[in-house]
């Protein structure tokens, strides 16, 4: 039967970011539905933020799209034009290869939710707005680096 039981999809915490970088991530979890659904042309993800956590580091992909849909509470999406609330059923699209660095906040004092799907490719590259920081993917390897390509930081499980 194709209908995925959630409550039983494992909830994950932590992040694939350097350990100077990965305390940021504190407060979300996430739920790798496209992974328990079998599926492997796309990541369909349920994020869950508690109160002023982030989504991520502002980032962007060469060559992966995202999009999403807040499923419950409200988040604010940032991006380089400002903020922007998203509530409940409001989406958001950001295409590969547009260098608008991306995250969501939840800037509320209850939890929000988004259903979040993207590309998956066998290699990436990823650009982060707000740090002198970039992440290659290549065989579920994440290689973080300065935009220079010198090394940022050892990455953590």
């Amino acid at each position: 039967m194709p209908k995925i039981d959630i409550a039983n999809v494992p909830v994950r915490t932590g992040s694939s970011y350097p350990a100077s970088e990965a305390a940021k991530m504190e407060g979300r979890s996430q739920q790798r539905l496209g992974d328990a659904g079998g599926i492997t042309q796309f990541g369909a993800n349920l994020v869950t933020l508690a109160p002023g956590a982030l989504s991520s580091l502002r980032h962007w992909h060469e060559k992966q799209d995202e999009f999403l849909v807040v499923t419950s509470g409200t988040c604010t999406l940032i991006d380089d034009t400002g903020e922007t609330e998203l509530k409940t059923g409001d989406c958001a699209a950001f295409p590969a290869g547009d260098p608008n660095g991306h995250h969501l906040v939840n800037k509320t004092d209850t939890s929000a939710s988004f259903l979040v799907i993207g590309t998956h490719t066998p290699t990436e590259t990823g650009y982060y707005s707000d740090l002198d920081m970039m992440v290659k993917v290549a065989n579920g390897t994440y290689t973080f680096t300065r935009k220079d390509g010198t090394p940022f930081g050892e990455a953590t499980e």
